[in-house]
């Protein structure tokens, strides 16, 4: 009996009955189609015929299987498909037509998907609900930019670096520090799942689709919370200050007994009092005002001899005892965990975040992180792991399309899909 894909895909989730066809490769815009999967809609992803997404060649490789680590993690949930992504081939543009008559939501990284052979206004009319996301590093020239630089090619970094988050992370007397892994793929995909789906329920509304144009730069500058204000109301570039903020104290990266690294954070004046009370520090004497509140009181004298009372306080006790005790205070504190301290970790397994899935291309189990948000009603769950190249064609091109097999078969000879 041929398996349908009602048979394969399990209904669970909010999502569950939207349709998404992806376009792209490596981080940003697959990830958002696995956000979207995680919590039940079906994402089918378009990889080139003989190369596959990038991510499939991305270091490091199991030991094991020789699969992505990468790609193991990230491309659950997904129905892989392959097609010749050069729209300028009419064979291909009708098959890709086809299927965006039959999906809710259209999303790519590609950058220069015009050029490709295919523009937004025949995709909605080919489908007038379909809601079209692009993922670029520097936007879409439709919604506007300086001449040139829309089509710049970008990765994760120069996203970083054009949106001003790169120069506040690092050491004051170092150099800018890129925040890995790929933090500005994520944050990106972040900004497409809410994008589209804000579409798809106006489409659903008024039966009219739209486009959403994601900028990696852009979603690298909307968090970065007063920086340009500073600029604009105090005339004022915000530099690098390493772990630590000038704003308030305590707030930063500490050592332990055995060198390993805890974090302290006690922003507003009940958290740093019980802070003091947990460590046994006089609260007259290293008063809010005098040693924790605002640049002056950090920058003191007191306040820095405040500072390194708590290097000392720290330096004198493990991690665990130091989060013991601060939290017992209800002062926000935790080692710098690693990957193996996060699998053993007592918290995480009872918030189950950890799954174990078969993956489909070397159909073996490996254990990675689950799904979240975590929901009450609807939760999200991995169903499938990161599927082997071109795995659904027949399933999608002869079940969704309605492709005959002979068909499918003369779209393989001519080397499409």
């Amino acid at each position: 009996m041929t398996e349908t894909r009602k048979d394969l895909i399990p209904e669970y989730g909010p999502l569950h009955g939207v349709r998404i066809l992806g376009l792209g490769s490596i981080v940003a815009m697959p990830h958002a189609g696995n956000l979207l999967a995680d919590l039940g809609a079906e994402f089918i992803q378009i990889e080139r015929p003989g190369m596959g997404d990038s991510l499939r060649m991305l270091a490091p490789f199991s030991k094991k299987t020789k699969v992505s680590n990468g790609w193991m993690q990230d491309a659950r949930n997904r129905l892989s498909i392959t097609l010749e992504s050069n729209l300028n081939n009419e064979d291909a543009k009708a098959v890709f037509l086809d299927l965006i008559k039959e999906v809710d939501i259209f999303m790519d990284n590609m950058v220069w998907l015009k050029k490709l052979g295919i523009d937004d206004d025949e995709m909605l009319e080919a489908n007038p609900k379909l809601v079209i996301c692009h993922i670029s590093g520097f936007g879409q020239e439709a919604f506007g930019g300086e001449e040139g630089v829309s089509g710049r090619a970008s990765f994760d970094m120069i996203g970083q670096a054009y949106g001003g988050f790169l120069n506040l992370n690092g050491e004051p007397d170092g150099a800018p520090m890129v925040v890995k892994p790929y933090l500005n793929d994520y944050v990106s995909a972040l900004n497409a799942t809410y994008g589209v789906l804000a579409a798809y329920i106006h489409a659903q509304k008024t039966g009219k689709g739209q486009v959403v144009d994601v900028a990696q730069y852009e979603a690298m500058a909307r968090i970065l919370c007063d920086t340009f204000v500073t600029y604009t109301e105090n005339g004022e570039d915000k530099e690098r200050t390493g772990n630590k903020t000038t704003a308030f104290q305590p707030y930063g990266l500490f050592f332990d007994k055995n060198g390993e690294y805890v974090v302290v954070g006690a922003f507003g004046r009940n958290v740093y009092n019980r802070f003091l009370e947990a460590v046994g520090f006089d609260k007259e004497y290293f008063a809010y005002e005098v040693a924790g509140n605002g640049v002056e009181a950090v920058m003191s004298e007191r306040g820095q001899e405040l500072d390194q009372k708590i290097k000392e306080w720290c330096s004198q006790r493990t991690a665990k005892e130091i989060e013991d005790t601060l939290n017992a205070h209800r002062v926000p504190a935790s080692k710098v965990n690693k990957a193996s301290d996060a699998l053993n970790s007592e918290h995480f397994k009872a918030r189950n975040n950890f799954v174990t899935y078969t993956d489909q291309t070397s159909g073996e189990e490996v254990t990675a992180f689950g799904v979240v948000p975590h929901m009450s009603e609807t939760p999200g769950k991995v169903w499938r792991g990161a599927p082997a190249m071109g795995q659904d064609n027949e399933l999608v091109y002869g079940e969704l399309l309605g492709y005959s097999e002979e068909k499918i078969e003369e779209l393989k000879e001519k080397g499409l899909i």
